[in-house]
């Protein structure tokens, strides 16, 4: 036998040789199922992407380290926030949604001044998110980058266009994001995705850094899902000037817009009517008032936009012209920012995003001043009727948002509704914050608050005082429809309580406190409740409601140690540290190892001596 055949025949029969072959066939299955799984995921039938796809580029700003006193102190150490897709930041390509946007511009040689504002508080950027092409979509479908998931509600488009930093809020990837708020960027995603949103009025916060879409419209605006973070952001973000106003406040309900909403308004205008008559100061009786008809009265010019013919009413008519309006001074700007790129790269845009873009650039109306005088009516009328303690409120959205991967497109009805909402605050330049309201046919549902320009910090203010009230107030009004408790032996008021302490497992304070008290409108005799709920309050800083709930709490039950721990640390935390020192001794009393109060008993002797 030659060579050649003695090689081949040792090599069938070297056991290493099989070994090999095996591993091989063995990799290319796992590489085929691989493969065959990904498909799976594309065509969206298995686990949501990472991140629920909120972010297209993952990335970290750190912040400068806390100075020394007697400087002042970071307003937002250890807090993670993301930006949309048009914030410019340095060595980096702002995407504006768009590939072809991405491809044609360089990188920024500078930070937008609104991240690098918050950078400067302690504040940490992880990333940018999603968006929807060029800001001109109100879905939150990306044809390039897909959509991001809706956490608050998987089945349903997130809303747009500042889809992903709603999503990266409401998955709690971060604390709070920014996006550009045009004609309801901000507003319409954060009803959707049931987080709280801030728009500020027009031109207080600096929109340097950002691409713009329509400079007389365009806002940054913020999310967050606790009210304090919104309001810390307001303060690092605000000028100055933008400062609360004095003076009790007095909402304005606009009756005509929540006629248009198909919610009962046992789950709207009564939980906030409700909410504010719980609170022991600081608010009026509220008003209630046609915005239509108001508008129609108060802004002369506004009539050469009206249909002629309408059978509609003349406010209705009037809330449909100036959302009109709103819209031609989007596209007139628009036009003018990005006529020559669009034409020039002719980029690949999606559907819905390719029809308004057509609309902007093939805009033709030579009345544009017209358009800048009714802005300027619009907010003289808006701050006369509001004058400086005034807050109108209205929904943010007139329904559900569309099915994922739906072929069915928003409905002409439905835009106008939006459209006319979301037009109030855009159009005047008034800011607007928009809180969620719970659910409704298993989708979030939110409302939102107008105040007068200028008056930012006031309504941040004032949204933080009502808050927990509005919280209170929705598990009231969603009491009759709680789903049925399948354990026989847990009633619902236990599940809430359990439904509390998950929430505050995951420093969710204020979704535990509305556990909390929803427990304790279907049984106040329960002191674990209160107890509970004082903790919640405690984290929050709330310390004379958390020294409320343990004093009920004691009533009930005269041996609750946690109770005398948390009443005697909301006592010392207001530094009174003699009654909080006899509530650590009750509890060591009761029970004498333990930990927590022989601590606080030697730290308070120390305060006392």
């Amino acid at each position: 036998m030659d060579s050649s055949a003695r090689s081949g025949a040792t090599g069938s029969s070297n056991p290493r040789a099989w070994i090999v072959a095996g591993v091989a066939v063995a990799g290319v299955i796992v590489l085929a199922e691989v493969a065959r799984r990904r498909r799976r995921w594309l065509r969206g039938k298995s686990s949501p992407p990472p991140y629920s796809g909120a972010f297209c580029d993952r990335l970290e700003l750190a912040p400068p380290p806390q100075p020394p006193p007697p400087a002042a102190r970071q307003q937002l150490p250890d807090l993670t926030f993301a930006v949309s897709d048009n914030f410019e930041i340095e060595g980096y390509v702002a995407g504006f949604g768009n590939p072809d946007w991405k491809r044609t511009h360089k990188a920024a040689s500078h930070t937008a001044a609104a991240v690098k504002a918050l950078l400067k508080q302690g504040a940490t950027c992880v990333g940018r998110t999603v968006m929807d092409e060029l800001g001109f979509g109100v879905t939150g479908e990306n044809l390039h980058c897909g959509t991001p998931i809706n956490p608050a509600s998987p089945s349903v488009v997130p809303g747009g266009s500042c889809s992903g930093s709603a999503v990266a809020v409401s998955a709690q990837l971060v604390e709070f994001a920014l996006g550009t708020d045009t004609t309801g960027d901000l507003r319409i995603p954060a009803s959707f995705c049931g987080v709280l949103c801030f728009r500020p009025s027009h031109g207080v916060v600096s929109t340097l850094g950002t691409l713009p879409n329509s400079h007389s419209l365009d806002t940054i605006g913020w999310l967050a899902r606790d009210p304090h973070i919104l309001s810390r952001v307001g303060d690092a973000l605000l000028p100055a000037a933008a400062c609360g106003l004095k003076g009790k406040r007095q909402l304005v309900f606009a009756d005509d817009c929540f006629e248009l909403l198909k919610i009962p308004n046992q789950k709207t205008v009564d939980v906030i009517e409700n909410a504010v008559r719980t609170l022991p100061y600081g608010f009026q009786p509220p008003k209630h008032i046609n915005i239509g008809q108001y508008i129609s009265s108060n802004v002369p010019s506004l009539k050469e936009f009206c249909e002629p013919s309408t059978k509609l009413q003349e406010g209705k008519s009037a809330l449909k012209a100036l959302c009109t309006v709103m819209l031609l001074l989007q596209r007139y700007e628009f036009k003018a920012n990005h006529e020559d790129w669009v034409n020039t790269v002719k980029p690949k845009l999606g559907l819905e995003v390719s029809t308004r873009v057509l609309q902007a650039v093939n805009f033709t109306d030579d009345n544009i001043k017209s358009l800048y005088i009714v802005r300027t009516e619009w907010r003289a009328a808006l701050k006369n009727l509001l004058k400086d303690t005034g807050i109108l409120v209205l929904p943010t959205m007139a329904g559900h948002p569309l099915k994922r991967n739906s072929k069915q497109r928003l409905s002409s009805e439905f835009e106008d509704k939006m459209y006319a909402f979301v037009s109030i605050a855009a159009l005047s330049g008034c800011c607007q914050a928009t809180v969620p309201l719970g659910n409704h046919n298993d989708h979030p549902i939110s409302i939102s608050f107008v105040a007068a320009h200028g008056s930012d910090k006031f309504l941040l203010r004032a949204i933080l005082d009502m808050y927990s009230a509005i919280q209170e107030q929705i598990v009231l009004a969603s009491k009759l429809a709680l789903p049925p408790v399948i354990d026989r032996d847990v009633d619902t008021s236990e599940l809430l309580k359990e439904k509390g302490n998950n929430s505050f497992k995951r420093k969710q304070w204020s979704k535990a406190i509305e556990f909390y008290s929803g427990a304790i409108k279907l049984n106040d005799t329960n002191a674990t409740y209160y107890c509970n709920r004082a903790a919640a309050y405690l984290e929050l800083g709330r310390f004379k409601q958390a020294e409320a709930d343990c004093d009920q709490a004691l009533l009930l039950d005269k041996k609750n140690v946690k109770a005398y721990l948390r009443r005697g640390t909301a006592k010392e935390s207001v530094l009174n540290y003699q009654e909080a020192l006899q509530d650590f001794r009750h509890a060591l009393a009761l029970e004498p190892q333990n930990r927590t109060a022989l601590a606080a008993e030697k730290r308070l002797q120390k305060h006392l001596r």
